[in-house]
């Protein structure tokens, strides 16, 4: 199945056109390698290959050493259609590389947003080089969907902040040489407000980390801030305007985690559809069964719907106006329509399908947390229930 079609100017279409070609090199060459590899050592060898391909720099704001945009948005901004385009052809090919690309932009944008000039300077093109891998501390055990909730803290003493807390679900755990933070610094968990975002190093004295394993195999797990001290240049934005810097990240990179469903269920479909075509029985080609035709076009509708969708809210949040709605309707649509696609392609491959290693068996694994992280399918309908009616 071709990928899916968006809006786009002819000049825009080439540049995205050349991205998915180098992201379609880039997996070709690169994930079978990271296949027999253990979670760090894949992790670290993604990165550089996307680094190496220029890749990560479209994570980046040309401004602070990023990729050149191209006219796609400002030289100061992130381009939601190169994301989603990178993100869509490297889901396709392995998992790890798309994780690791949207880790150095999740990172990357609240410092791009909030940062004093000395620390964009100091994170941002090393972050664009894959030279620091990238981390976003955001959720605790607490506060996932309610950021309010958020009750890890700083305290200021003179130009220094002490950061205390416990993050949890945080990719790239204890490989990451970058921390994008959101702590309290004023109320109680619960209240609205009060929250503010620091950069803080993965040197930082007194942060550990502890690795934990979840069904798609990539970095993850719990980080511990122990009176992890950073001086104030290090605060991202002004004191209590960190809602609207993790909210703002959220919002430029949430349309790629559909682009990302949309990789995987593409691949699915793919798989599935060379299956019902080399696979017999009862003395004829699976394809040739009226019912497997169903399936197969069921899936292609549903990916299709979901492909328009991404599209749309990706040039939506290019464009800079108010993309809540359209970010809202592809997030939701194409996490749920990849785990259709995933399911039913295990459906089609039979005992093959649950068998550990093979490609959807991998996919159906992989696709599950797309339906939780970065806002879950039901937040979604909230979000797009509140924009309908008000």
């Amino acid at each position: 199945m071709s990928p899916g079609p968006g809006a786009a100017t002819d000049a825009a279409a080439e540049v995205l056109a050349a991205l998915r070609d180098a992201a379609r090199a880039l997996g070709e060459r690169v994930a079978p390698r990271l296949e027999g590899l253990g979670e760090d050592d894949a992790a670290h060898v993604a990165l550089g290959a996307l680094a190496a391909a220029g890749l990560t720099r479209w994570t980046v704001p040309e401004r602070d050493g990023g990729a050149d945009a191209r006219g796609l948005v400002a030289r100061d901004d992130v381009s939601a259609r190169a994301v989603c385009t990178l993100r869509d052809e490297l889901a396709w090919h392995s998992g790890m590389l798309d994780v690791m690309l949207v880790m150095q932009g999740l990172s990357a944008y609240a410092v791009a947003r909030g940062g004093t000039e000395r620390v964009r300077a100091e994170v941002l093109p090393a972050l664009a080089r894959g030279e620091l891998v990238g981390a976003f501390a955001l959720t605790e055990p607490n506060a996932g969907s309610s950021v309010d909730d958020v009750a890890t803290r700083a305290e200021q003493s003179g130009g220094t902040w002490r950061i205390f807390g416990h993050k949890t679900f945080i990719s790239n755990a204890g490989i990451a040489g970058h921390y994008s933070v959101l702590a309290r610094t004023s109320g109680e968990p619960g209240s609205r407000g009060g929250l503010t975002m620091f950069s803080v190093p993965g040197t930082a004295q007194g942060l550990s980390c502890e690795r934990f394993e979840v069904i798609g195999p990539h970095p993850i797990g719990d980080v511990v801030f122990d009176g992890v001290e950073v001086g104030d240049e290090r605060r991202l934005g002004p004191v209590g305007n960190g809602i609207d810097l993790a909210l703002a990240t959220l919002g430029r990179f949430r349309a790629s985690v559909a682009a990302c469903a949309n990789g995987f269920a593409r691949r699915a479909l793919d798989a599935s559809k060379a299956r019902l075509v080399e696979r017999s029985q009862f003395g004829r080609p699976l394809a040739s069964f009226q019912a497997l035709r169903f399936e197969i076009a069921e899936m292609d509708v549903r990916l299709r719907a979901a492909q328009l969708l991404t599209a749309e809210a990706a040039a939506a949040v290019d464009a800079g106006g108010d993309a809540t709605a359209a970010v809202a309707r592809a997030k939701y649509f194409a996490t749920e329509t990849a785990g259709f696609v995933a399911d039913r392609a295990v459906q089609l491959h039979g005992g093959v399908g649950v068998r550990r290693g093979s490609v959807v068996e991998r996919i159906y694994r992989d696709v599950r947390a797309l339906r939780i992280y970065e806002g879950t399918s039901e937040i979604q309908k909230l979000v797009l229930a509140r924009e309908i009616l008000g």
